[in-house]
């Protein structure tokens, strides 16, 4: 952050008269930034949040932050009873007496840990040792049950199935399962080969040794591909070192290439084992939402039926404007064409996760589409493929699909749009399979954060806004309060001198869009005073600057920037995510413009409104695709932002990775001069422009 700072400094001071420049800041200035920094301002929040771990069907506990340090709090979910875990002083106590450390019952040494005998022993790990202490007697001894997390693999590069019995895991290009009680492996395929393995993690900019694939729900199969990128291009990095270089390289197509990764989808019985084909022609290396097959690891795109008799999945185009729904026959690989449905633009699947589901069981499909410019959900006929009705309208847009109820035929999702406070708040609704019945279940003004329970009875909702700090509820999954468990103390946090970002909206560059964002100004302002502006941008298309619009001590170094002198805006810009479809498409196929008309139109309007800000002093950073949009904005408005700081800018997008162009900018094409629809926008045509100050 200092380099940064001062860089800022330096070239704003630099179009100064000499009588004006004062380039040193004292030391205490960049103490006073620095308390503003996330690892400062977190030590003075207390019951920030709910973690709910949850036990015995529907209790949880949770840990909170105290002035003290912390505590364990036992719910019965229920009625929302509340109590301590256990005794925190007689264990802190027992703690200190086996392991020979001291230990105050507000810092005790562990912060998860699990009940045994029906609450009345835990079992924890302190010093990478495991213990149990008896809640009757506080008596503690080694042993105990290690934390279960079903969602964690043993190994970062292994696949847990669903039972919890057997890991899927890569060696030598082939897919094997082990055992996880006796540890006996079995390897599943024999013909992978480098370049042409199965289940391989490489979506050019990312690579793991993790196998990408999907459990069946009965743990006998697996879904995957075998992937073949053995005549795609290659990228290279050579290590820094004393003495001679490494080379590396992997496959990395570009946009354009004749050649790209390619999947070839099977199925794979584990008692046999058996390899079945799908009988399908490859796919290009993409999924419905986001630009890698792999979403967190986990194959995209596909819904197993319950008892893995079928297989639904969807293949996406080269430049993700065509989707194809398919379901495949598990035992013999044939493949039934369902429905397509073709995008002007790009096709997204949903906004923060893929929001399709098979329901073999009654031959339906719920598809989410921005058809009539908001993302909805519809129901779809799985032996036809014809819509049978659309669920949700509106000016709204679901952004997840959270939870279905087949038997009561409900389904529950995130949108956003309906907060008349910010369009960007996210709320938790449920409506009826036929549409009808729509339902805010989290009706308080903000942004809702939403955990459901494993049983589906209830959930923990946490809502915010920037400047307005968490309270922690628990409902019932009809939305019926049962308990308010916390409320964020921010009290000491105010007592600093902390202030929150100021929400702000204005209109984009057509006139007629609103934008939101966020502005942080200096603690000690003095509205009689010129401040220099710093514009933070992140132009997406596929996320914005703001990032959450929950509550947040500190963002990034906004603030603590700001406490140097510095006016710092954050404007979501059209073109990012999370409104329509005709708002997030208005820079399709011309990334260049970054959202930058919107951000030079909306800082004027700010100034109009608050008269400390120095429009003759405007600077820009950001990082990856905001340091292409700083660089852009430095060559493109030069009379307007004088210092630009660019971090690891993708200034030429034939240089970067194909599937995050070819969604954004389509394929490439050549033009009638000679070029290509990519030319255009490379920040390199337009260096000559620079005026001001740039790194």
């Amino acid at each position: 952050m200092k380099a940064i700072i001062s860089t800022l400094l330096f070239c704003f001071l630099s179009h100064l008269s000499p009588a004006q420049v004062n380039d040193t800041l004292p030391a205490s200035e960049y103490a006073r930034a620095e308390n503003m920094l996330y690892y400062k301002t977190r030590n003075y929040i207390e019951h920030e949040s709910v973690e709910p771990h949850w036990f015995n069907s529907d209790q949880f506990w949770y840990r909170r932050s105290t002035p003290q340090g912390s505590e364990f709090v036992s719910v019965r979910a229920s009625d929302g009873n509340r109590q301590p875990a256990f005794d925190h002083g007689k264990l802190s106590v027992a703690i200190s007496n086996v392991t020979g450390k001291k230990y105050g019952a507000g810092n005790l040494p562990f912060e998860i840990f699990n009940f045994l005998d029906g609450q009345e022993t835990i079992s924890f790990k302190v010093d990478g040792k495991q213990w149990q202490c008896d809640l009757r007697t506080y008596i503690c001894k080694p042993g105990g049950l290690p934390f279960n997390d079903s969602t964690k693999s043993p190994s970062a590069n292994e696949v847990i199935s669903p039972d919890g019995k057997v890991a899927a895991f890569l060696k030598d290009y082939n897919l094997w399962i082990k055992k996880i009680g006796t540890g006996v492996v079995k390897q599943l395929t024999s013909d992978g080969e480098k370049y042409y393995g199965y289940a391989t993690d490489n979506a050019g900019w990312r690579q793991s040794g993790k196998p990408i694939l999907r459990w069946s729900p009965n743990s006998k199969k697996i879904a995957t591909f075998r992937q073949d990128e053995r005549n795609v291009g290659d990228m290279y990095l050579v290590t820094t070192n004393v003495g001679h270089p490494t080379l590396k390289s992997w496959k990395y197509p570009l946009p354009g290439d004749s050649n790209i990764i390619m999947i070839e989808r099977v199925i794979i019985d584990i008692d046999t084992p058996k390899i079945v084909r799908l009988n399908v022609p490859p796919d290009p290396h993409r999924a419905s939402l986001g630009d890698d097959i792999s979403r967190g690891g986990i194959l995209s795109d596909v819904d197993w039926s319950a008892d893995g008799s079928k297989l639904a999945f969807v293949s996406t185009s080269r430049d993700h404007k065509i989707e194809k729904f398919r379901i495949a026959d598990a035992a013999s690989g044939e493949v039934t064409e369902v429905f397509e449905e073709n995008a002007p633009t790009q096709f997204e699947s949903g906004q923060l996760s893929i929001s399709w589901r098979y329901l073999a069981k009654t031959d339906e499909i719920f598809w989410y589409s921005e058809r009539d410019n908001h993302g909805h959900l519809y129901l779809y006929d799985a032996r036809n493929g014809k819509v049978k009705h659309q669920i949700t309208n509106g000016n709204y847009t679901v952004t997840k699909l959270i939870q279905l109820d087949e038997k009561n035929r409900i389904l529950y999702f995130n949108a956003v749009g309906k907060d008349v406070t910010n369009p960007y708040f996210s709320h938790l609704y449920k409506i009826d399979f036929s549409g009808k019945h729509l339902t805010d279940l989290t009706p308080e003004a903000g942004n809702h954060s939403v955990e459901i329970s494993p049983s589906t009875k209830y959930f923990i909702d946490s809502y915010s806004q920037p400047d307005v700090a968490p309270v922690m509820n628990l409902r019932s999954l009809s939305g019926k309060l049962i308990a308010t468990l916390e409320k964020t103390d921010i009290s000491r946090l105010m007592s600093t001198g902390w202030q929150p970002p100021k929400p702000i909206h204005v209109l984009a560059s057509d006139g007629i869009t609103e934008i939101y964002g966020l502005m942080f100004t200096p603690s000690g302002l003095d509205s009689s005073k010129k401040y220099p502006v710093v514009d933070y941008i992140y132009p997406g298309p596929q996320g914005g600057g703001v990032r959450t619009w929950s509550f947040t001590a500190s963002r990034s170094d906004h603030q603590a920037l700001a406490e140097l002198g510095f006016i710092v805006v954050v404007l979501e810009g059209s073109s990012n995510p999370l409104r329509s479809k005709s708002f997030h498409d208005m820079n399709y196929g011309n990334m260049a413009e970054n959202t930058l008309p919107d951000q030079v139109t909306g800082i004027r309007q700010l100034a109009m409104q608050y008269s400390f800000m120095d429009t003759t002093r405007v600077g820009i950073w950001g990082h990856s695709g905001g340091g292409f949009a700083a660089a852009a904005a430095m060559f493109r408005y030069p009379d307007f932002f004088k210092v630009g700081i660019s971090e690891s800018g993708n200034h030429d997008n034939r240089n970067y990775e194909d599937d995050w162009g070819e969604r954004y900018i389509g394929l490439l094409t050549q033009t009638s001069g000679g070029t290509d629809n990519y030319n255009f926008q490379a920040n390199q045509l337009y260096a000559k422009n620079l005026k001001g100050k740039l790194m």
